[in-house]
């Protein structure tokens, strides 16, 4: 039970890992023992944050951007001249778009469902081979999907393609979890709420205000995000399957006020 959440000899894969939720998870992996590669689309802040993880651990830059199949396919070809194996993938790299309804263009639709929905699953694709290489059914290999809680319930913004990618990439993981479980490959997600982040700027600007709509009372921290990640990637979350894990403090599934509403 001692090495439960231990990452010892794994090799993880971080998309979107040089800032945010990506980063909180790469650090949390880092320190539990795994040799961590991190991707972003711009290569400066990508090689600065692998340069401060390696003061905790082994962490290294492969920039990439990974919004086309083509972009995809590279990342894979560059992990691979690299390693034979690939113990976890982390499928977070995101984009969001608000617009009002009459006016929400093609581009912002098109740009986030890219990103969201359809690089996780072709990411997953070119590395599937690293997948099964590291996967055993003693010591399966994890593929975690980084959603929202606005994929499970609606937020007031008018987020219309990211509420709907988040959704689709909900489903997509029960889907893709029930093929790959047959390669000893577990496909889960996480469903951030209010985590500090570019992203999600009015819980890095505004947390205490935000945090009054929330059950628990607070946003979320960076232990929060990295522990439900370590219990999902170790051996700890080997039998979890298809599910997607709300980490959120309680908005979507215990908020008083988003009932009534």
């Amino acid at each position: 039970m001692k090495n439960l959440f231990s990452l010892e000899g794994r090799t993880a894969l971080i998309t979107g890992g040089s800032r945010g939720i990506g980063k909180m998870i790469a650090r949390g992996f880092v320190e539990y023992g795994a040799k961590v590669y991190i991707s972003s689309r711009k290569a400066e802040p990508c090689l600065e944050a692998a340069a401060e993880l390696s003061a905790v651990g082994e962490c290294v830059a492969l920039p990439k951007d990974v919004s086309t199949v083509e972009g995809c396919k590279d990342l894979a070809d560059d992990f691979h001249k690299r390693e034979d194996k690939l113990d976890i993938l982390v499928n977070n790299a995101g984009a969001a778009w608000g617009a009002a309804f009459d006016e929400f263009p093609e581009s912002g639709w098109d740009k986030v469902m890219d990103l969201n929905v359809k690089s996780p699953f072709f990411l997953t694709q070119a590395l599937h081979g690293g997948l099964k290489a590291a996967a055993s059914a003693d010591q399966p290999a994890k593929v975690i999907m980084v959603a929202s809680i606005d994929g499970i319930r609606i937020n007031p913004w008018e987020t219309y393609s990211y509420q709907a990618s988040k959704a689709g990439l909900i489903q997509l993981t029960r889907r893709m979890a029930a093929r790959l479980a047959d390669d000893n490959i577990c496909v889960s997600g996480i469903a951030p709420g209010a985590f500090a982040s570019e992203m999600n700027r009015a819980a890095r600007d505004h947390g205490e205000a935000v945090a009054q709509m929330i059950p628990a009372k607070r946003i979320g921290r960076d232990e929060d995000m990295a522990g439900v990640a370590l219990f999902l990637a170790s051996k700890a979350g080997d039998y979890v399957v298809g599910e997607t894990i709300a980490v959120d403090g309680g908005v979507a599934y215990s908020s008083i006020a988003h009932i009534a509403r």
